[in-house]
């Protein structure tokens, strides 16, 4: 087992340095994948990587989404011969003290996808944590499952063996939906998970890049993409369920 961290960043700049530092600790690769990000923030990406010999930075030209810089980082994760990629976001929300607990669970459940069950302060905007319950409810609809707590949370470790053979035959909304988009697809794959507590913050400076119109069209076809995936896998759904798994 062979793990590295992905981390997607467009326009974080202020928890990049602190982040890197933290993650040293574990002595494990990290890459970095700046998606199109302004000049301010490339070039504090640039320094980093030149700075520190663990960090691997990719770059795309314009910012592609969320989704696309995910799967550039665990394309590249593969590619390198990687077999578990651990994702965090780079907006300063995740506890990263508890990046061990998520090493565990994954060492102790190799072939699961290692997810965030967030446990979330007063700082949550209420507004983004109804619209979190939203989502809940159409992910146990397209599984038929209430095994996947909280589709959202981009802490996680990726099993790259699976979730590789899924990108290779499924398209995906390449913004803020993938992070749901890709669990429920590995749920109807049969990939166990497993749900990891953790706490989430919304600091004072922190950087919201949800566009309340593209992103919530993009989740909702997302969402109507899947609710008729489910459909067409309803049988092979309802024979895992009698059987139990």
């Amino acid at each position: 087992m062979k793990y590295c961290f992905v981390i997607p960043v467009y326009n974080h700049p202020h928890y990049l340095n602190a982040l890197v530092e933290h993650l040293e600790h574990y002595q494990l690769p990290i890459i970095m994948v700046n998606d199109g990000s302004d000049v301010e923030c490339s070039d504090l990406l640039r320094k980093i990587a030149q700075e520190h010999s663990c960090v691997d930075l990719i770059e795309h030209s314009q910012n592609l989404g969320k989704g696309q810089a995910v799967i550039t980082g665990i394309q590249h994760a593969y590619k390198l011969g990687f077999s578990h990629a651990i994702q965090l976001d780079s907006d300063g929300q995740h506890r990263w003290d508890d990046i061990s607990k998520f090493l565990e669970a994954s060492q102790q459940n190799p072939e699961a996808m290692i997810i965030g069950q967030p446990e979330f302060d007063d700082s949550v905007p209420k507004k983004r944590l109804y619209g979190r319950y939203a989502t809940h409810i159409w992910v146990w609809i397209n599984t038929l499952s209430f095994e996947i707590k909280d589709s959202m949370c981009g802490f996680r470790i990726y099993p790259l063996a699976s979730t590789i053979d899924l990108l290779n035959t499924a398209k995906f909304q390449l913004r803020m939906g993938f992070d749901t988009e890709i669990l429920v697809r590995l749920k109807w794959n049969n990939v166990p998970f497993v749900n990891v507590p953790t706490k989430v913050i919304y600091p004072e400076n922190g950087i919201s890049h949800f566009n309340a119109l593209r992103d919530n069209i993009g989740i909702s076809k997302a969402h109507t993409r899947l609710f008729f995936g489910m459909l067409i896998r309803l049988p092979q759904l309802l024979s895992r369920k009698v059987k139990g798994s």
